[in-house]
């Protein structure tokens, strides 16, 4: 942006920011702005492939403008081809969506807000799949709530009904026995109902729990021992970054290799000149340096006004790659793991390619080397830790699975919202771990992992007394 005379108050003229504010598999976002019209916001778009997926307005009207290039827009199942010079209109209430390889200048009125974009399925041009619930989207139930009368869905008022009533509900009364069983109904709906898609949002430090376990897994390395790290969703970096200090803060004797891996290249790209905005969020919608507190900036960043670079001595020794997590090459592109952090993206996947990709991940993970795995759903994250026989780290499992206040404000109302922690369930040690150790345990570690091994065995000889409906 560029301001106004110093003798204004107000900027004038806008030039389209160096990176993008969103990003899909298809397209690349940028927003001006903001501007001093408040109920509008004007984006430039970039578009590969298209939008990921149809979607439907609930209030804001979007003018397409096609600068370059060429492609169609699917608007209430009617195809329009568009090139350059042609403006689209699409009004609230219509289900859309765009593909091609064109450049877009696109008018939002009024702003976007978070709620008003319902997607209904993916985009075949850019997304291959069945649906967004992959093989179980042809169950009946699956069918029921996703069902629409006269054009809109009951399910999608229900679910923005209870998410008004739930962020007035007093945590004394949403703690109550009831009233989790009836969260865990809501929140089986809103997996049911909702397309997943990918984001970029994260934080620096965003589990201090977690980081903190990591800190007490070292404790096993010898002095100047190798240890291998894989952060895969490293998004822009700040995952990679904040285990990569956490390591090196407690352990600089040990040899850290580390690979972070995005399935965004931007995201990469991004993330490994580890340079960030303090005042302008930049891929991610959120304040990235939101749980980091003054020292540590001052510990974990080269400062020079609004702009901070990650320090050298945390930074060095890291290796990037844009690849998927799901892919079975990435074992032979990474090698064999100690520890493999993979959290807050299996979350955006359909059951069953999360499972898939869940055991994939398992594969890279040297025997007894450990997996951090939240933000996904519990069921297939049991489901895969039984089948494979993991033993789920008791330590700080209460600190970890409560350690990030992001997951758990989207209760029971999003499909990535966390499961509050019942111990009334008979396999919630299991359940709410996020931290596993994966495969044979070396002979050198077997003593110390006794109390593990014990609570493992009976967890899977018990089988789960489900007190609520399961997430």
């Amino acid at each position: 942006m560029r301001n106004a005379p110093s003798n204004e108050s107000t900027p004038y003229t806008y030039t389209r920011p160096t990176s993008a504010t969103f990003t899909g598999k298809g397209l690349l976002g940028y927003s001006f702005g903001p501007l001093n019209q408040k109920d509008l916001e004007i984006y430039y778009v970039e578009v590969e492939k298209g939008h990921d997926t149809f979607m439907v307005s609930r209030k804001i009207a979007r003018t397409y403008y096609v600068l370059a290039g060429s492609g169609y827009f699917t608007i209430d199942n009617r195809k329009y081809d568009v090139i350059p010079g042609v403006l689209v209109e699409v009004p609230p209430q219509v289900e859309y969506c765009y593909s091609g390889k064109m450049t877009l200048l696109i008018l939002s009125k009024p702003r976007w807000f978070s709620g008003n974009d319902t997607h209904t399925r993916w985009n075949p041009d850019v997304l291959v799949r069945e649906g967004p619930y992959g093989v179980d989207h042809s169950s009946w139930t699956t069918k029921l709530v996703r069902a629409k009368i006269l054009g809109k869905s009951p399910t999608s008022f229900f679910l923005r009904l209870n998410e008004r009533l739930w962020r007035r509900l007093p945590s004394s009364l949403a703690g109550l026995r009831p009233m989790l069983s009836y969260g865990a109904l809501v929140n089986t709906l809103a997996r049911m109902h909702r397309v997943r898609a990918q984001a970029l949002s994260t934080y620096f430090l965003r589990n201090r729990p977690e980081l903190e376990q990591i800190r007490r897994l070292l404790e096993t390395k010898g002095k100047g021992e190798t240890l291998r790290v894989a952060v895969l969703a490293c998004s822009t970096g700040a995952a990679a970054y904040s285990v990569a200090w956490t390591i090196r803060s407690a352990r600089p004797d040990l040899k850290l290799i580390l690979h972070a891996v995005d399935i965004s290249r931007q995201a990469v790209e991004f993330a490994e000149q580890g340079v960030y905005s303090r005042t302008r969020p930049e891929l991610t919608n959120t304040d990235i340096f939101d749980r980091v507190h003054a020292a540590e900036m001052d510990e974990l960043f080269l400062q020079n006004g609004d702009v901070v670079s990650v320090k050298p001595w945390i930074k060095d020794g890291i290796t990037w790659h844009v690849g998927d997590a799901g892919e079975p090459e990435m074992l032979d592109i990474l090698g064999p793991q100690d520890i493999v952090v993979a959290n807050n993206f299996i979350c955006h996947m359909d059951p069953f390619e999360a499972e898939n990709c869940l055991r994939n991940i398992a594969r890279m993970i040297n025997p007894g080397g450990h997996l951090f795995v939240s933000g996904i759903d519990l069921d297939v994250r049991v489901k895969v830790a039984r089948d494979l026989k993991w033993q789920p780290v008791q330590e700080l499992l209460e600190e970890i699975h409560d350690g990030d206040s992001s997951c758990k404000v989207c209760w029971p109302c999003h499909y990535g919202g966390l499961e509050p922690l019942n111990k009334r369930r008979a396999d919630w040690k299991i359940r709410y771990a996020s931290v596993f150790q994966v495969g044979s345990i070396p002979p050198a570690q077997s003593m110390r992992n006794d109390e593990n091994a014990q609570i493992t065995e009976t967890l899977y000889d018990t089988e789960p007394n489900c007190l609520t409906p399961s997430n």
